[in-house]
């Protein structure tokens, strides 16, 4: 029976050593990201190199709603861009998404509910003084457009910007 050859150790050792350091990088956030995974980290991968100083904050997504439409939409802003805009001029916007009924209003337009019929059996709204309330509140914001008279819909600008917001906030 012939002998098998002995393994080379220091190749195998860098091998490991390799291995290794794939793991270890794909399992930490990319600090100087450099030697990102393409497949994994593309977006991070591009933005590197765009090397924008400051570094760069994009998002993005293609979508289909319950109803059959499709929506896409992406954008991308300077780290220090974001840094020096005044973050409180974006209060009405997000606290138009902090009450439980709009969520559930928002969800229910890009379900296809969008008269107004529909929306006052949505349970756990209230009176039809309430329904408008809310509407009114996600219309100042820009999350909601009135279509005719009682026939709402989100924007399609908005739609997968609310569905980041919904992604983030979920962790």
């Amino acid at each position: 029976m012939p002998k098998k050859p002995a393994p080379d150790l220091a190749a195998t050792l860098k091998a490991i050593d390799d291995r290794l350091a794939k793991l270890e990088a794909a399992s930490r956030p990319a600090a100087g990201v450099t030697g990102l995974d393409p497949q994994k980290y593309w977006l991070l991968d591009h933005l590197a190199k765009a090397g924008a100083k400051g570094g760069e904050v994009a998002y993005g997504g293609l979508v289909t709603v319950p109803t059959g439409e499709q929506y896409l939409w992406q954008w991308q802003a300077g780290g220090k861009d974001l840094f020096a805009r005044d973050w409180t001029a974006v209060d009405r916007v997000l606290a138009a998404l902090g009450h439980p009924v709009r969520l559930t209003i928002l969800k229910a337009l890009l379900e296809g509910k969008q008269a107004k019929a529909d929306l006052e059996r949505i349970e756990g709204l209230g009176t039809t003084g309430q329904l408008y309330h809310h509407l009114k509140a996600l219309e100042e914001a820009g999350w909601v457009r009135s279509l005719e008279r009682g026939v709402y819909g989100v924007p399609a600008e908005r739609i997968v910007p609310l569905l980041t917001i919904l992604l983030a906030a979920a962790g």
